[in-house]
């Protein structure tokens, strides 16, 4: 993605919050490829493949929800959504310690009001209105760990790559009232595709 793409995206969609926005990008080409949370060669490809990536999840937010991001690694999709969507309570859970000081690190730098917690989705209680999943599991193994923290009426929103129809046909959804793919095209962004699995009330 060009500077002027970059350019483009941040009054786009970080508008409340364009410098942070800037130094999460700086953060992850530096200390993320340092740490090893992100690849070695990844540092030019920050934006096109890791913070537009995120972008279209929150466009299926709904207003002033609480989320949990699971396995939220060097922070996508959830510092993205709380830097888009100032408007959301926002928390990351990941199990790995080195991952989670990187996160209370950035947190601490953005000064971004995100709850950061170290464990195992299926340990961990609460109820959320969005529960969200970039690259942690297939969906036939993602959905019976993260089921319980989806409060009713709310959603999983799991993202997903070209497989999303084959890992939804090959998903046990009995308790599931809503179950389907959004393919989301904003701008110049690439296109997403986002599985959604709603609760009942």
């Amino acid at each position: 993605m060009s500077q002027v793409s970059r350019e483009t995206i941040t009054p786009e969609f970080f508008s409340q919050r364009a410098d942070e926005i800037e130094r999460y990008a700086e953060i992850l080409a530096t200390w993320g490829i340092e740490r090893g949370l992100i690849g070695p060669r990844e540092g030019d490809r920050i934006w096109d493949r890791h913070i537009a990536n995120c972008i279209p999840v929150t466009t299926l937010i709904p207003e002033g929800a609480s989320v949990i991001d699971i396995g939220s690694g060097a922070g996508l999709p959830g510092i993205v959504i709380a830097l888009a969507r100032p408007d959301l309570k926002v928390t990351l859970l990941e199990p790995l310690e080195r991952r989670v000081a990187f996160l209370i690190e950035v947190v601490a730098e953005l000064h971004l009001p995100i709850t950061v917690l170290r464990g195992r989705a299926e340990s961990v209680k609460g109820n959320f209105t969005i529960v969200t999943a970039r690259a942690v599991a297939p969906l036939p193994k993602l959905l019976p760990l993260v089921w319980h923290l989806v409060a009713p009426k709310g959603s999983l929103l799991a993202m997903k790559g070209e497989s999303a129809a084959e890992e939804l046909a090959e998903t046990k959804i009995k308790k599931v009232a809503k179950a389907q793919i959004h393919e989301i095209s904003l701008g110049s962004l690439p296109l997403s595709r986002v599985i959604e699995l709603s609760k009942g009330g």
